[in-house]
């Protein structure tokens, strides 16, 4: 769209259908993006005939998950920090430095994963050992790290260029990118795994050609229509934008470094109660609440290019209009999806393993985390506002909270007191205390805007 009929289209449109017309093409993409990753756990589960050799490969993939937050999480750390800024100022018409941003946060974003390929293909032991791989997990472990290791790069850009798209109002141009290595991801991972049986490397190979996939096909969309272009001649890694990117990427780092944290801690801790069918019944049920919970994300994220542009362009009403518009509506979604999620836990933690002692964690992990579901409509999307109007202090407490302020110290307390019950209810404990710490935090900002 041309850049004033773009203006036009975030500052004028009714705030919930111009929510819900961004926030499709994201719900789709999120929950394509989580059905993939889902999918490594579900082929996975199936290399061996062994059951016992299942569940260590199973086990594998959720202590490796550690290592990919971090990756996802350094990832929006450079795309939600220079996208947030990239389209306050286009909101207040400042394309120069809205251009500078874009190809700044990608530039930096390659430089990273470069860093993280070599860093951690180094130190593959060592960091294998203090995930918490066991004798029977190690190899696996290793198998899928390295490899996932190798496409950090190509991880890390694409969700710079997605979240760069999507803060433009691009958001069909993100979903095409994200589904299209989706697909390839899905159609890979049985041929690898199954078919050229090559068990939890398939699983690894196929995802960093999934996410190449994407990296391309996002690369290709920054040049249509009026997208910002990237430009090598653009790239200014220097203190104004470094500060930028931090102010407005530091709440996603917290976010999911903290979530890489949480689950280092949660599979060190359930590895000790219940070995390696303890860590794969909470990657099964963690890997399900994460797919149930994209559509919320997806949802969010049409809200944030409507959040930030009209912040910049100073229409504030229209900010608290479609901040109550997405916690009314998703809340309500979030319950129904509760409901089926704990009703049928068994039979999906079935689908992914049938080992007795990873079945009973898993069902019951996922039936806490389904009764306190409904609350992260209210958490996700008070963290998603504040960072997109700049709120970079109030939302990185936000997005520490449900993995870090509140979910390390329950997962460290309760299972010495409950055993194997406190590591499946940490998780929502932490969740309610996150939902009360989201009311003071969005209501502080949220009365400004009546002024």
């Amino acid at each position: 769209m041309a850049t004033q009929n773009r203006r036009e289209y975030l500052t004028t449109t009714p705030v919930p259908k111009l929510i819900l017309s961004l926030s499709v093409p994201t719900i789709i993409s999120m929950l394509v993006t989580a059905i993939y990753n889902t999918a490594d756990t579900f082929f996975v589960a199936r290399v061996s005939s062994d059951p016992v050799v299942n569940t260590a490969a199973t086990a594998s993939v959720g202590l490796v998950f550690t290592v990919m937050a971090l990756i996802q999480a350094t990832g929006f750390f450079c795309g939600h920090g220079s996208g947030n800024f990239l389209s306050r100022m286009l909101g207040a018409g400042n394309h120069k430095e809205a251009n500078e941003m874009a190809s700044t946060g990608f530039a930096l974003s390659l430089i990273l994963g470069v860093i993280f390929a070599v860093v951690g293909n180094i130190y593959m032991k060592e960091i294998a050992q203090f995930l918490g791989a066991t004798s029977t997990t190690m190899q696996f472990t290793m198998d899928y790290m390295r490899i996932i290791l190798f496409g950090a790069p190509f991880m890390m850009a694409q969700f710079v260029i997605n979240n760069q798209l999507r803060f433009q109002g691009s958001a069909v141009y993100a979903m095409i990118g994200l589904m299209c290595g989706a697909v390839m991801n899905i159609v890979l991972d049985p041929l690898l795994i199954l078919v050229f049986h090559m068990q939890v490397r398939g699983a690894a190979i196929a995802t960093v050609i999934g996410q190449i996939t994407s990296f391309i096909v996002l690369l290709i969309g920054t040049s249509k229509g009026e997208n910002i272009k990237l430009n090598i001649k653009n790239v200014h890694i220097n203190g104004y934008y470094l500060k930028e990117i931090v102010n407005g990427g530091a709440p996603s780092l917290f976010r999911q470094g903290m979530a890489a944290i949480a689950t280092l801690i949660l599979n060190r801790t359930a590895g000790a109660i219940g070995q390696d069918a303890a860590i794969a019944g909470m990657s099964v049920a963690g890997r399900v609440m994460m797919m149930m919970a994209s559509a919320l994300i997806g949802f969010g994220q049409g809200y944030q290019p409507v959040c930030s542009f009209n912040y910049g362009a100073g229409l504030t009403k229209r900010v608290k209009e479609g901040f109550i518009f997405c916690v009314k509506y998703s809340t309500v979604f979030l319950v129904g999806i509760g409901v089926v999620c704990f009703i049928f836990a068994p039979d999906i933690i079935a689908l992914f393993s049938k080992n007795p002692m990873a079945m009973e964690v898993g069902v019951a992990a996922l039936r806490f985390q389904a009764c306190t579901l409904p609350f992260s409509g209210t958490i996700v999307i008070s963290n998603m506002m504040l960072q997109s109007i700049g709120k970079g202090v109030k939302a990185s407490i936000m997005a520490s909270s449900r993995n870090g302020l509140f979910f390390i110290p329950m997962i460290l307390i309760l299972p010495p007191l409950l055993g194997i019950l406190g590591v499946e209810m940490a998780q929502s404990c932490a969740d309610v205390l996150s939902f009360g710490l989201a009311i003071p935090l969005a209501a502080s900002e949220l009365k400004k805007f009546n002024d």
